[in-house]
């Protein structure tokens, strides 16, 4: 029970927080809850589908295929290859760490999967489309040119500043989900 409570506790604190709002200021606690319902909704109609998707993933690409297509000695091609998969996904970001997951139980590199998740979070490309059209092709390609220096050099520093047992136990943790 102790584990249980250590475990759930941000959540605990969460509800408590929800009901005492609820109790001591009535209308700003219905909309934390209106709020927390939608999100919960949300999450609901995302996750299902992405899991899915996961275990097809899983079960369809060799892990051979992983490795040599987003694996160490990827290079370029599955740095390019990262990108475009995290540019191409649908959905927000906490879908996309299950997916990096079975990325690393697949074999792609600590880097890769830093690009993929970077590029997830900015460089969606119905977002680049849309910034194309309503605010031109100046700022869009400056700031998609920005995200993809930035994600690199983050990656890049992320991987070279995480030690070898870092990234080990990372892996470890993908693989025990």
């Amino acid at each position: 029970m102790k584990k249980l409570l250590k475990r759930y506790a941000a959540t605990l604190a969460a509800v408590l927080v929800l009901a005492a709002l609820l109790i001591f200021v009535p209308d700003i606690g219905a909309k934390a809850l209106g709020t927390t319902l939608f999100s919960f909704k949300e999450m609901l109609l995302v996750l299902p589908p992405v899991f899915v998707m996961l275990g097809l993933l899983d079960v369809w690409i060799p892990r051979e295929t992983m490795v040599r297509f987003l694996g160490a000695g990827s290079g370029l091609r599955g740095g390019a290859l990262a990108v475009l998969l995290g540019s191409a996904a649908a959905g927000p970001l906490y879908a996309a760490f299950p997916m990096a997951a079975v990325f690393m139980k697949k074999g792609a590199s600590f880097f890769n999967v830093l690009l993929f998740l970077g590029a997830w979070s900015t460089t969606k490309i119905p977002m680049v489309l849309f910034e194309l059209a309503s605010m031109g092709p100046v700022f869009t390609f400056t700031r998609l040119g920005l995200s993809l220096a930035g994600i690199t050099l983050i990656a890049l520093l992320v991987s070279r500043i995480s030690g070898k047992s870092e990234i080990t136990r990372i892996y470890e943790n993908a693989k025990a989900l």
